[in-house]
């Protein structure tokens, strides 16, 4: 099918956003001055004054389907919940509590390699990166301190852990748009992106182990509680057992506000609700610029702006594998311009899903695809909030740690080698496809 070649110039929303966002960075120094969603509202604004043949009524009805979009409504809902649950959870010691578990059960010669698999295991948990960075890069400089292993090294080891999970939690926000974007299941997903980057988490533990053999530090063991553990534990299972998205959310809460409240981390009922709405509440930026996005993209698609694109991405894609090296090449662009990887899924998402449309690749392929790169710019970048963190931190500069980010340059490598080879193999007859009215 040949597409349209659209109109180039409907695009300009997207320029508008960028040198909003960028420009102000650049300016300030600080990437994450400028508002996001203040600058998405300023290029809706613009997308909307855009193409004078259309009403402007006819163009916010265009933008508020967009906004209103079912699969962006369940993206927002999901957001929420995974907010709540991540606030609950931490909120009654769960993550001190995994931390501390983890640290009784590493070899003091393996501190690095540790530390890396206990980032993985609590972000995947917690679905977030940064709590992941919060909680671990105080350890990690401690590490640093009583050894002669470099802080950039260890901060190194907690951002590659962090990424992990940030690519394959549940309840992770890029997870949950590359497969809301894609229209496929979640646990579908998981299974694809989880045999594509194991090589890499498996060869830089090894590095790791390699690289700080010999170094030891003595480590006080805190106390924990297996019992703090098992909401994290509970959603893993659920999910990968296929249990609806929203059950195993709301179970989550349920299961983790009981026990806050039966120990006494929670005083009382209306303690254990506050921390409900705070974590709710940490997510409605998100909510909203997901919103935002999906509203100005809709506008620009009706102005010929993603047919341009379209066009523009593939015109000399011959095959799937191409198909999905633009798809790669699409989102980290979008990364490395936005230094925030849910961003460019919610970007870039949509252009990925007609692409991948066109060209018949597996919706679980494009949404491994479009997290993969996503994330390994996002851990690469050292303008991007997960740098920047673990560097504050440490009071290191984020360029130091560069040297050592192996896992998010491996998951990009072990990205590019799965889309060349075709790994790994999926059955046709086991593609789901998830119509927008169904829930994952």
């Amino acid at each position: 099918m040949e597409l349209k070649k659209g109109n180039p110039f409907a695009l300009f929303p997207f320029v508008v956003f960028l040198v909003l966002f960028i420009g102000s960075g650049i300016v300030t120094g600080d990437f994450y001055q400028f508002p996001v969603i203040v600058a998405i509202i300023i290029a809706s604004a613009v997308a909307l004054m855009m193409n004078s043949k259309e009403k402007l009524s006819t163009k916010i009805e265009v933008f508020t389907k967009g906004a209103g979009n079912a699969n962006v409504m369940l993206m927002v809902v999901i957001f929420l919940l995974a907010g709540a649950f991540s606030q609950v959870a931490r909120g009654m010691g769960a993550v001190e509590s995994t931390v501390n578990l983890a640290l009784s059960v590493v070899p003091q010669n393996l501190l690095i390699v540790g530390v890396f698999i206990i980032a993985c295991f609590i972000s995947i948990s917690m679905g977030t990166s940064m709590g992941t960075i919060v909680a671990l890069a105080p350890i990690g400089v401690g590490i640093s301190e009583q050894t002669d292993i470099s802080v950039a090294l260890s901060m190194a080891a907690i951002i590659g852990g962090a990424m992990f999970g940030d690519n394959l939690s549940f309840i992770s926000d890029t997870t949950i748009a590359a497969v809301r974007t894609q229209n496929t299941k979640m646990k579908d997903k998981f299974k694809v992106n989880f045999f594509i980057v194991l090589p890499a988490a498996i060869i830089t533990a090894v590095l790791f182990g390699v690289m700080t053999a010999g170094a030891e530090a003595t480590v006080t063991n805190e106390s924990f509680n297996i019992v703090k553990i098992l909401p994290y534990i509970g959603v893993i299972v659920a999910a990968l057992a296929g249990v609806n998205v929203l059950i195993v959310l709301s179970g989550g809460i349920v299961f983790a506000g009981a026990i806050g409240l039966i120990d006494g981390s929670y005083e009382n009922g209306m303690a254990l609700i506050q921390a409900l709405g705070n974590g709710v509440i940490g997510m409605e930026d998100l909510a909203m610029l997901a919103i935002l996005i999906s509203g100005m993209v809709e506008v620009v698609k009706h102005n010929g702006g993603i047919d341009y694109l379209l066009h523009l991405v593939t015109r000399n894609v011959k095959s799937p594998k191409g198909a999905q090296l633009s798809m790669a090449g699409l989102v980290s662009l979008t990364n490395l311009s936005t230094a925030n990887n849910t961003i460019s899924i919610l970007i870039a998402g949509p252009l990925a899903k007609n692409i991948a449309d066109q060209y018949k690749v597996d919706p679980r392929k494009s949404a491994s695809i479009l997290d993969i790169f996503s994330c390994t710019f996002q851990g690469l970048i050292p303008y991007g909030a997960q740098m920047l963190a673990a560097a504050g931190v440490a009071s290191i500069s984020p360029l130091s740690i560069l040297q050592y980010s192996y896992y998010p340059i491996l998951i990009g490598v072990c990205g590019l080698l799965a889309i060349l080879f075709g790994f790994p193999r999926l059955n046709k007859q086991e593609e789901v496809h998830v119509e927008a009215k169904e829930v994952m």
